[in-house]
C-alpha cells in the first residue's frame, strides 16, 4: 500500500502556497459551485449575463472580473432560444463566450470533452453547465449521498485541476426551509462537495425582487438584494454591496516595501533575512521571516510581489519577484 503524503506543520507554516485566483472578486473563485433556484426564477438569465460580463472582463455588478474564455452548456435550451436571450440583453457578444447543446455526461465523455475544449482554448476561466441533471446518468437510488459526492467530485477534481470555476445550474426542493442551503435538490453530497453555493430566491413568486444566498470556504456568508429588469432581462443590485473595511497591517506595509525594493530574489531564507538587516536594521530569523511570507502571500500577491518556494537537494529555495518595482537595488538581491 503507498505511504501517506504528509507535511509537518511548521513546514506548512513556512512554506508560500499557491494563491486561490478570483473569476469574480469576492464572489466566484476558482473551484466547483452551485446556483441553485426554483424553476423559470431567472436562474439561466443570471449565468447567461454572468458568462458575458466574464468573457468581456466587465464586472458582475461592482465586482472587478478576470477576463477569459467562456464556455456555456446550455443543455435544455436551443440555440434559437439562446440567441434570442443574447439579442436581449446584448448588442455585443464576442467571440470568447462559446455554446454548445449536447454533452456527454459525468464519467460518460463529459471530462473528456471538456479537456479537449481547455486544450484549444487555454485561457478559459469559466464554464457554466446548466443544468447539472442533464449531465448525470440515472442511477439506482441505492447511496444517493455516495452517489451525489462521487458525480461532484469529479467536476470538482477538474476545476481544481485546470484552475478554472465550474458553475453548475441546479434546482431547489419544494419543501421550505430556514436555511436557503437546505433547499438544494439532493442529498448534502452535493453542497458538500462544492466550494460555493449560491440560492436565488423571489420574494414571492411574481415579484422582480430576489435574494441572492451566498456561502463558500473562499467567500463570506452574504445575501445580495437582487431585481429583476425586464426591459433588460438582467438582475441588478437594489442595493449597494457592503464592502469590508481592510485593517492596514504595518507588517505587511514593511515587508511590502522591503520586497518591491529588492525587485527580485533568489536564495534562502537566511540570505533574505541578512538582506533584511542589512537594508532595513530589523532582525528577523529565517524561520520567522519565512512564516511572515506564507502568512501574507495572498495580499503580497495582489500587491504585484510572487512568492513561491523550492526544494534543493541541500536546501529550500525562496523566489520573488515584482511586477512593477523599483529596481534601483537589483544587483542587492541574490539571483540563482
Amino acid at each position: 500500500m503507498q505511504q501517506l503524503q504528509t507535511i509537518d506543520a511548521d513546514t506548512l507554516m513556512s512554506t508560500p502556497l499557491p494563491v486561490t485566483q478570483f473569476i469574480v472578486e469576492g464572489l466566484l473563485p476558482e473551484g466547483l459551485h452551485i446556483l441553485a433556484g426554483s424553476p423559470k426564477i431567472g436562474k439561466s438569465w443570471l449565468a447567461l449575463w454572468i458568462c458575458l460580463r466574464v468573457s468581456k472582463g466587465e464586472p458582475v455588478w461592482e465586482l472587478p472580473a478576470t477576463r477569459g474564455t467562456v464556455l456555456y452548456l446550455c443543455l435544455e435550451d436551443s440555440y434559437a432560444r439562446i440567441q434570442n436571450r443574447l439579442f436581449q440583453i446584448t448588442d455585443d457578444a464576442p467571440d470568447t463566450l462559446h455554446f454548445t447543446n449536447l454533452s456527454g455526461s459525468i464519467g460518460d465523455g463529459l471530462e473528456n470533452q471538456i479537456t479537449a475544449f481547455l486544450a484549444v482554448h487555454p485561457d478559459t476561466n469559466l464554464i457554466v453547465i446548466d443544468t447539472l441533471q442533464k449531465i448525470r446518468d440515472i442511477v439506482p437510488d441505492n447511496n444517493s449521498y455516495a452517489n451525489d459526492y462521487r458525480d461532484l467530485s469529479v467536476l470538482k477534481n477538474l476545476a481544481d485541476q485546470h484552475h478554472i470555476a465550474i458553475l453548475l445550474i441546479h434546482h431547489l426542493r419544494k419543501m421550505k426551509d430556514d436555511d436557503p442551503m437546505n433547499m438544494i435538490s439532493g442529498t448534502t453530497g452535493i453542497s458538500g462537495a462544492t466550494d460555493s453555493n449560491f440560492v436565488l430566491k423571489r420574494k414571492d413568486r411574481s415579484s422582480p425582487r430576489a435574494e441572492l444566498h451566498c456561502t463558500g470556504r473562499d467567500i463570506e456568508s452574504r445575501v445580495l438584494e437582487l431585481s429583476f429588469q425586464k426591459e433588460t432581462h438582467t438582475w441588478v443590485l437594489s442595493e449597494p454591496l457592503e464592502r469590508e473595511k481592510v485593517s492596514v497591517d504595518p507588517e505587511l506595509l514593511s515587508l511590502s516595501a522591503f520586497l518591491k525594493q529588492l525587485h527580485t530574489f533568489t536564495g534562502t531564507a537566511t540570505e533574505l533575512s541578512t538582506l533584511l538587516e542589512h537594508k532595513t536594521g530589523e532582525i528577523v530569523s529565517p524561520s520567522a521571516l519565512s512564516k511572515k511570507l506564507a502568512k501574507h502571500t495572498s495580499e503580497l500577491e495582489k500587491s504585484g510581489i510572487h512568492v513561491s518556494s523550492s526544494r534543493t537537494r541541500t536546501a529550500r529555495q525562496l523566489c520573488i519577484s515584482c511586477d512593477s518595482c523599483d529596481g534601483s537595488d537589483r544587483s542587492d538581491g541574490k539571483n540563482g
